[in-house]
């Protein structure tokens, strides 16, 4: 009997230790690593990360939405580079006819992914099916918020989404470091704003590193603002709940890039707007801000987006004092008609390279609203895969207890044979 007894623990251990092994792969599988040397052998660029892609494309007549991870077989392209002379590195991953290539700079203080391109290949059919078009498309962003002091390991766990058009990409999980000294990461770590927590402590710096670019304090998340646009009944055309963050690079007098963020306080916001047949506005005015957002209504497909933004405010140290930037083209926010758009994730929307506009707690919708309320709610790529680790880890959970359990019952039943009458 105790050898039965010993065989069903054995088994039952043998069962946690895979399904140990099995949630272990669920958290590394997906981070990749990437190394770029230069022709002495020598390492300029080192990266461990993950990256989700979602990128929106035209199927025949409606629009689509692909969302793919970056594959572990990710190779360095043969044009990466550690860079000489006045050429800087350049670290380009590439997986199948696709391609993710990140340009750095530096100063004495500080380096950052200056550049950022993605190229991706519509006659990928898996990925992209039932595309109406083939062929190569770029995206670009110039403001990756990807920096960290000299010498330092850029580390970012949580979540780092970027919004190029019509392509959105999320970071996560990962640790860079370009302009290596010893071939591998440095000691010392530069942490993303999305890894800061009010309750955690600043890491003090070793007197022998050098002192970052003077730079605005970070501010706290902004206030939920609820704002609404009447057409002339008096119905609701616009309805937008959301904390706004607004994020400027500029020149400051003294010739250095300074970056500033700024809240939009809905208290101190004064609320206008129109409505037009396929176009409707949002402004938010106060003594040291105006910002619009202007949408469009797509009839052929019927679909409300984000099409256009300005801002305008007075920034007293910068080199021109007057801050002004605008997009026309853009294509944001994409919801089908009658529908709000929902994420309560923060997002980052590239509006120019000097500046973009980090939303809160979002809920938007304008066009065909009912009784001057929001219509059915299309939830966002991150609220979504929010879900996802709960669920897989839940679920891998469950099998656990269920493994255990089948484990448990079948030692028992053969412990139980040792004593039957024979």
């Amino acid at each position: 009997m105790r050898r039965m007894e010993t065989a069903g623990h054995r088994r039952l251990w043998e069962a946690v230790l895979v399904m140990a092994l099995v949630l272990g792969v669920l958290q590394s599988a997906s981070c990749v690593t990437f190394e770029v040397k230069d022709s002495a052998n020598k390492t300029c660029i080192m990266a461990d990360l993950s990256v989700n892609f979602t990128v929106e494309y035209s199927a025949g007549t409606k629009q689509a939405k692909a969302s793919f991870e970056l594959p572990g077989d990710s190779t360095v392209g043969s044009n990466s580079t550690c860079g000489k002379d006045k050429e800087a590195p350049l670290l380009v991953i590439v997986f199948g006819n696709h391609s993710l290539s990140i340009n750095f700079t530096k100063t004495d203080a500080q380096y950052q992914a200056d550049e950022l391109v993605f190229t991706y290949n519509l006659s990928d059919k898996v990925r992209f099916p039932d595309a109406a078009e083939n062929g190569t498309k770029e995206v670009a962003t110039n403001n990756s918020a990807i920096i960290a002091k000299t010498n330092f390991v850029y580390h970012c766990i949580n979540p780092h989404q970027l919004i190029l058009g019509n392509v959105n990409l999320t970071f996560y999980a990962v640790k860079l470091e370009a302009y290596l000294n010893n071939n591998t990461y440095s000691k010392n770590e530069s942490r993303c704003s999305e890894d800061a927590t009010p309750t955690s402590a600043p890491t003090s710096a070793p007197t022998s590193a050098p002192a970052p670019s003077p730079t605005t304090v970070p501010v706290k998340q902004p206030d939920v603002g609820e704002y609404r646009v009447n057409d002339s009944t008096g119905a609701a055309c616009l309805l937008a709940k959301v904390g706004l963050q607004l994020n400027l690079t500029y020149l400051r007098s003294d010739g250095k890039v300074v970056f500033k963020e700024i809240n939009i306080i809905p208290k101190n916001m004064s609320v206008d707007g129109k409505c037009l047949n396929g176009s409707a506005s949002l402004t938010l005015s106060s003594k040291e801000v105006f910002l619009s957002f202007n949408f469009t209504l797509n009839t052929t497909v019927s679909k409300f987006y984000l099409g256009e933004v300005n801002l305008s405010t007075t920034i007293d140290d910068a080199k021109v004092p007057k801050f002004t930037q605008e997009n026309g083209s853009l294509l944001y926010l994409q919801t089908t008609e009658r529908k709000s758009y929902k994420c309560n994730s923060k997002q980052t929307f590239q509006i120019t390279e000097n500046f973009s506009i980090d939303t809160y707690n979002l809920q938007i919708q304008a066009f065909d609203i009912n009784e001057n309320k929001f219509g059915p709610a299309v939830e966002c790529a991150e609220d979504q895969n929010g879900m996802l680790v709960p669920i897989v880890v839940g679920a891998a959970l469950a099998g656990l207890v269920l493994i255990v359990l089948i484990a448990y019952l079948i030692g028992r039943r053969r412990s139980h044979a040792g004593y039957q009458t024979i």
